[in-house]
């Protein structure tokens, strides 16, 4: 009887000390300095999406940006392979310099989200949510709708759209990865898909950094 008891006791102390341990990981995730860890983290994964999207090479040779691919322009792709592969290269080569022309657009956004999250953001991160996924949350839209005209301006200067067409005029194919009758690429429907890619890539780079580093720089918050 007398080991029942203890180990009774045993049982209710541990849950009293893991609940506690919970406890004092939300308390401290919503003081300034759980907010500041965690504000560290995402403006990090920032810099180094930034530092990728400036650099045309390192954004052409990122695997992160090419997954953000939207599946629309993944078809029109594989439909290019087959008529002009080098079509291909060259319209990845003007939405990475496209890119470029998008950080200083992209990053006072994501800083204004990040500077703005509040202590209700941080307890879902503590409770299971990514950071990323709230900073995706409070700024995806606006980024698309921010970056599209400037990424329209540069594939319209570098000619992509009209080119694209032109290799695939005659294609029957073309149609049915577009939906309906349509025969040609839309300018500005290129030019939102490839923002989408912009910005899903940025989110996919900000998620790889906070999955490599939240164990170091959100330890304290028990994650």
């Amino acid at each position: 009887m007398k080991k029942y008891i203890i180990a009774a006791a045993l049982v209710i102390g541990t849950g009293a000390v893991i609940n506690t341990t919970m406890q004092s990981c939300t308390t401290l995730a919503t003081t300034d300095l759980g907010l500041s860890l965690i504000k560290r983290l995402l403006l990090n994964g920032i810099d180094k999406g930034m530092g990728i999207y400036s650099n045309k090479e390192a954004f052409l040779q990122n695997n992160l940006v090419d997954k953000a691919l939207p599946k629309q322009l993944r078809d029109i792709n594989a439909t290019l392979e087959k008529i002009a592969p080098s079509l291909v290269a060259k319209e990845r080569d003007y939405i990475a310099q496209a890119a470029s022309y998008t950080v200083t657009i992209s990053r006072p956004i994501l800083e204004g989200a990040v500077n703005s999250l509040n202590a209700q953001d941080v307890t879902r991160i503590v409770q299971g949510t990514t950071a990323t996924q709230i900073l995706k949350e409070k700024t995806s839209q606006q980024l698309v709708a921010a970056i599209a005209p400037k990424v329209d301006e540069k594939l319209n200067q570098y000619g992509i759209v009209k080119t694209i067409n032109t290799a695939l005029s005659g294609s029957n194919l073309l149609g049915s990865l577009l939906g309906g009758n349509n025969n040609s690429v839309n300018a500005g429907g290129l030019s939102q898909l490839a923002s989408e890619q912009l910005v899903n890539g940025m989110f996919n780079i900000i998620e790889d950094y906070e999955h490599q580093n939240s164990k170091s720089l959100l330890g304290p918050l028990g994650k």
